[in-house]
This record gives C-alpha cells, sequence and structure tokens, in this order.
C-alpha cells in the first residue's frame, strides 16, 4: 500500500519532514477500527495522527493515550480520553518511533512516554509505527537509548551501562534540573550501545533494580511500518 502526498506545483518535489510526518500520520487513519477506542501514541509525528484522527472522531468512541500531553491534544480535539484501565484490550496502536529495524524492534522514548507507551502497546492486538525513513537503521543503539530509572537508582543503572560499553547521562530540562516523567520519575539517555539481540537485551535491563522502562521495544514491537519516504509515498511494512 502507498499513499502519495500532494507536491504543490512548483514546489521542491522532495517533501520536508514535517510533510512526511503529515503524511504517514494520514496513512494511519487506514489501521483504526470504526467504532473501537484506538491506542495513541506521543510525539511530533503522532500529532500528526491526532490531527487526523479529528477529522474521523465521530466514527470512534475515544482514543487511550501514551502521555499527558497526547491527552490534551485529543481532549482539545474533542476525541474522549479513556484511562487504561477502563479498557480490556485495543485493536490497534498508533505510534512513532526513535529507531525501528528490519524485524520491527524499536527503540522509543525521546519523548520521555516509553512506559505509558508499553502499557498502551500492551494492551493492543496490532502496533502501527508511523516514521519517516531516516528512522530505519539495520542495528538500533545510535539513537541514544532512553531509559526511565527511580532516581535513587541512577548512578547505580549508569554504571551497569557501563559495563555494557554505554555512556549514560540523565535527561535535564532546559533550565538545568532532571526531567521528570508523567511517572514522577528520571530519564537516563544511554549512547554508545549496538542492540543486536532486541529482545534478550529488554529483558535483560528490564530486571536491573531501578530500571522502570527501557525504550527497546521488542516485546511490543511493530506489526506493521507505515514509513515515509523522500519520494513522497508511504511505504508500508509487515513483520
Amino acid at each position: 500500500m502507498t499513499h502519495s502526498a500532494p507536491i504543490p506545483a512548483g514546489a521542491n518535489p522532495a517533501p520536508t519532514p514535517d510533510q512526511l510526518k503529515t503524511l504517514v500520520g494520514r496513512a494511519a487513519l487506514d489501521y483504526v477500527v470504526p467504532g473501537e477506542i484506538v491506542g495513541v501514541g506521543t510525539g511530533s509525528t503522532v500529532n500528526k495522527f491526532i490531527d487526523a484522527l479529528a477529522t474521523i472522531a465521530d466514527r470512534i468512541p475515544g482514543a487511550v493515550s501514551s502521555s499527558e500531553a497526547s491527552t490534551a491534544r485529543l481532549q482539545a480535539l474533542g476525541i474522549r480520553v479513556f484511562d487504561a484501565n477502563a479498557v480490556e484490550r485495543l485493536s490497534v496502536y498508533i505510534d512513532g518511533a526513535d529507531e525501528i529495524d528490519g524485524a520491527g524492534n524499536m527503540v522509543k522514548g525521546g519523548g520521555a512516554a516509553l512506559t505509558r507507551e508499553k502499557i498502551v502497546a500492551a494492551l493492543s492486538q496490532r502496533f502501527v509505527c508511523i516514521v519517516d525513513e531516516s528512522k530505519r537503521v539495520s542495528v538500533l543503539g545510535a539513537f541514544p537509548l532512553p531509559v526511565e530509572v527511580i532516581p535513587m537508582a541512577a548512578q547505580r543503572i549508569a554504571r551497569d551501562f557501563a559495563a555494557l560499553g554505554g555512556t549514560a547521562t540523565l535527561r535535564l530540562r532546559a533550565d538545568g534540573g532532571p526531567l521528570v516523567t508523567d511517572n514522577g520519575q528520571h530519564i537516563l539517555d544511554v549512547r554508545g550501545l549496538q542492540i543486536d539481540q532486541p529482545l534478550d537485551f529488554e529483558t535483560r535491563v528490564s530486571q536491573w533494580p531501578g530500571v522502570v522502562t527501557v525504550g527497546v521495544f521488542a516485546a511490543q514491537k511493530a506489526d506493521i511500518c507505515l514509513l515515509g519516504t523522500a519520494s513522497g509515498e508511504v511505504q508500508t511494512l509487515r513483520f
């Protein structure tokens, strides 16, 4: 399946990153099941999906959101947001990624919503990832790996990553203080890793005391990737 991007007359035919986000966000509407609650992720690409979702808001009961930011955007557009505990299952979860490999494994958490993203993904029968082709990689790890941690464990966890060859730094706000997630925790960003066995890596790091969520999505990997390309089309990858 492909979706063509409308290119204005006389414009540069190469779509901008923002146009690609709009394109894949709209393409994701094809996977929304009428009459069912949809799982909604977090980030700039998902914001384009939320905007597109508003055009069919009368066809769905509402959404389960993975962040306070997405909840606010959904509600501002008149889309009802359900608590995850009120929903037994979701037919589909739509979210972006910071990296995705050839098997549908992802690195996520650049927007600091990785824990709630995994929760909503675990409720969903199908994960549809919406990204542009710059996010596609052969091996995960070039993007700094986000890890949500309990603050008192941050330095010990950083030393554990150092033993694996990674360098973990605390994510900071613009004012220099630690970024605090929607769950009241901190984020470590880990550089210098090559994650060639994503499921094994996710399983191992998830067991470290003080780790809330590691940003490798292998247990909840993508089933479908809608990949925006420089040609102005969306490629549909199935895993």
